[in-house]
């Protein structure tokens, strides 16, 4: 496309399957550039701009599933038409020894599967090949094609001339072209189902927000419709349990909304008239009146899809290593077959040697060449280092889902984590309970929690649900409410054996004249970025329950074996200053930044990408000896929130954790399945070991070419030892590849 007058630019979101493209509209067009993308063997149209997201993402899955089950079907159909016929031949030579070729049952067997074969399976290489050549490049099935094709009309010439003119019959290569494609056809169809699934976070991201929304008309009544149909200063009502759909500003009503997917915070905050609410967050105990804000593109949610593509879009692909060889090397291999010919030519003419011994030695030579140069074993050395290696993640529950990623993990020098559900369990729980001695009654702390939870049993609200389950974990009795009533983002209140509890924020209890503003706010002082719900018996203040999130029992371990392989820590989080700097003081973690928003997160990782020094901006170290990222770091990102999506999508390696939501598992390059922080480094360790075996696998791919090919081109190496030559390096690849196996990475 570049090459067309009037690009100007172009980026390609591997992922998503997409080009955006920037042109001079004066001199061509869209469907031009698509046309010309196309001749260069990458089929593409023009995205109409009435298609909605969700149609285009559907689009490209299906394109993904297809393209995969193709792949599926000819490595299937490879394997069936090959591997019986090999194993046949391989038996009868172990059963009558070595014996002179002949023409048998088997050979016309061989020429059937071997026809098929190329028919069939080799069709879809050969187009890509010839598409590439035509474009003026050249990519790995202008090898495969080569190679399979030069074995197979190889042996169809040989059979031929044996048969009408009496040749003498060499060995031939139908059952070897068969098995190139099968196996080349097995590797297509794995990074095909890996690629399936690649960019379908997009599609989670767009399916938070409802689709439908209950609109307030002039005449205050409840209407549903289309969220498309919502323009700025409409009005909607958001009911308990329902997700608010769009992004406006409270005028009427008070609730607790869980923005857990968007900010990162575990805890549901208060919301009341004047407080803005984003588009896709969950209501949970009270009704909201709300005017519309924000439509379509503008919205939270929209603009979290579109940092997420862009980050996507931006990051720099990785060239496949044996794609880079090849680029060299299949030009060096035709040219070395082409002299190999003209030599032999030359040699045979200036000694007189007879024509049919000339051309038999010429083809010897020339096919032998081309076959010690078929790129079997290149097309396996990655993917089979990439199959042993991911196989092993993933019996440490460690997915890996594409090369790129183990390219970065084993470069990577600097590790950013999110604290909420990532170096925290992620959900609220009771830190403490403490008792006003001040206060009439002298309650003891398991009164106390009891009467609390008896007052919050009926309540739906996460840090009810932490109150009742510390109780039942004490083997405290929760006695009944005889009545409750809910009062939305400030507590309840209900009669718990006679007597009225009070259970809620500072601002109940202020508001019910139990505590003066300035007690409130040194209660508040206090909390250490945890919640605090305060308690209030038959009108007097009688105690506290601290509510907060809780490291996870390995997160300190975890961070101990991050720093052991030499990469520096940040903490990342949308949390308060307090809790996050608690966090990352107990885990000696280099240094934090807290209350970032979804945007800025992404920023951050670019800003350390970039350098120099930018991780110190604003970041506050957690302990005296704290360490800054430097200049140009190799940045991973370690979340599990969608708020860490675009994080996770722009740095060089993001990390999802397993247990965290399903768009931050999409947009991460590797998940942990336990949700443990361990995962990291050992992702880390696996990725240096698979790395480290796919370059001696490639060493291994080429060694035998270097070795074979001069002996091959001066006529020292027949074609049959050349295909065992081949088949070797197979093996070498493939054995050097299971050894990964053995490799510790805990």
């Amino acid at each position: 496309a570049s090459k067309i007058a009037g690009v100007e630019a172009c980026s390609v979101n591997l992922a998503m399957g997409k080009a955006v493209v920037k042109f001079d509209p004066s001199q061509t067009d869209a469907d031009k550039i698509a046309d010309a993308i196309t001749r260069g063997g990458y089929p593409a149209a023009t995205q109409n701009e009435q298609t909605s997201a969700i149609e285009i993402e559907d689009a490209r899955l299906r394109r993904q599933y297809e393209d995969a089950r193709a792949w599926f079907w000819r490595w299937v159909l490879g394997f069936i038409l090959w591997l019986p016929t090999e194993l046949h031949h391989a038996i009868m030579y172990f059963v009558r020894g070595h014996q002179h070729p002949t023409v048998d049952w088997m050979t016309w067997v061989s020429v059937a599967t071997g026809t098929i074969a190329i028919v069939f399976i080799g069709s879809a290489f050969f187009r890509s090949a010839f598409k590439s050549l035509r474009a003026g490049t050249t990519n790995m099935d202008v090898l495969i094609s080569m190679g399979a094709g030069t074995a197979y009309l190889y042996s169809l010439a040989a059979l031929i001339g044996h048969l009408t003119r009496g040749w003498p019959l060499p060995h031939l290569y139908f059952m070897e072209s068969a098995g190139l494609l099968a196996l080349i056809s097995l590797g297509h169809w794995l990074e095909s189902r890996a690629r399936e699934s690649a960019g379908s976070a997009i599609r989670k991201l767009m399916n938070l927000a409802p689709t439908t929304a209950r609109k307030i008309s002039g005449l205050n009544e409840e209407q549903e419709v289309c969220v498309s149909s919502l323009s700025v200063g409409d009005r909607v009502i958001v009911k308990p349990g329902d997700r608010i759909p769009i992004d406006g500003t409270v005028y009427a009503g008070q609730s607790s909304v869980d923005e857990s997917m968007i900010t990162g915070e575990s805890i549901p905050v208060p919301r009341k008239a004047g407080d803005a609410v984003i588009g896709g967050t969950i209501n949970i105990d009270g009704a909201l009146r709300i005017n519309v804000s924000a439509t379509g593109s503008a919205t939270a949610l929209a603009q979290i899809v579109k940092l997420v593509e862009d980050a996507q879009t931006n990051k720099p692909a990785v060239q496949k290593l044996a794609d880079r060889i090849s680029a060299v090397f299949v030009p060096a291999v035709l040219g070395i077959a082409l002299l190999t010919g003209i030599g032999w030519y030359i040699y045979g003419s200036s000694t007189n040697m007879p024509a049919p011994q000339l051309w038999g030695k010429l083809a010897n030579a020339v096919c032998s060449v081309l076959i010690i140069a078929c790129p079997c074993a290149l097309g396996l050395a990655v993917p089979a280092a990439v199959m042993v290696g991911t196989g092993r993640g993933a019996q440490r529950g460690i997915l890996i889902r594409d090369i790129d990623a183990l390219q970065n993990a084993e470069k990577i020098d600097t590790v950013v984590l999110d604290k909420t559900g990532t170096l925290t369990l992620g959900r609220p729980a009771v830190r403490n309970v403490t008792i006003d001695y001040s206060s009439d009654g002298q309650l003891s702390e398991d009164q106390m929690l009891a009467l609390a939870a008896g007052a919050e049993a009926n309540s739906s609200h996460p840090l009810a649900k932490a109150i009742i389950e510390a109780a039942k974990e004490r083997g405290l009795t929760i006695p009944s409410a005889e009545s409750f009533s809910n009062l939305p983002g400030l507590g309840v209140r209900a009669i718990v054996d006679g007597r009225n509890v009070l259970v809620g924020t500072a601002d109940l209890l202020i508001a019910e004249k139990i505590i003066d503003a300035d007690f409130g706010k040194s209660m508040e002082a206090t909390a250490d970025g945890d919640s605090m719900a305060m308690i209030a018996i038959d009108g007097k203040f009688v105690g506290d329950i601290s509510i907060g999130d809780s490291l996870k029992p390995d997160s300190i371990r975890a961070i101990e074996l991050i720093h052991a392989l030499g990469l520096k820590t940040m903490l990342l989080s949308g949390d308060n200053e307090s809790s996050v700097s608690a966090a990352a003081a107990t885990t000696q973690i280099h240094s934090h930044r807290a209350k970032v928003k979804p945007a800025d997160k992404a920023q951050v990782i670019r800003e350390l990408q970039r350098g120099p020094a930018s991780g110190s901006a604003g970041a506050s170290p957690s302990t005296s000896n704290s360490q800054q990222a430097t200049s140009n770091s190799r940045v991973a990102m370690v979340g599990d929130g969608i708020n860490d999506a675009p994080a996770l999508a722009a740095a060089d390696l993001g990390i999802a954790i397993g247990s965290g939501s399903d768009i931050a598992k999409e947009a991460g390059d590797i998940v942990l399945v336990s949700g443990s922080l361990t995962g990291v480094p050992a992702a880390i360790r696996l990725s240096r070991a698979t790395m480290k075996k796919i370059r001696q696998n490639l060493f291994f791919a080429f060694i035998y070419n270097v070795l074979a090919i001069p002996l091959a081109a001066f006529g020292l190496l027949n074609p049959m030892i050349a295909a065992g030559a081949m088949a070797l390096s197979d093996v070498t690849v493939i054995g050097n590849a299971l050894l990964l196996k053995r490799t510790k990475i805990d």
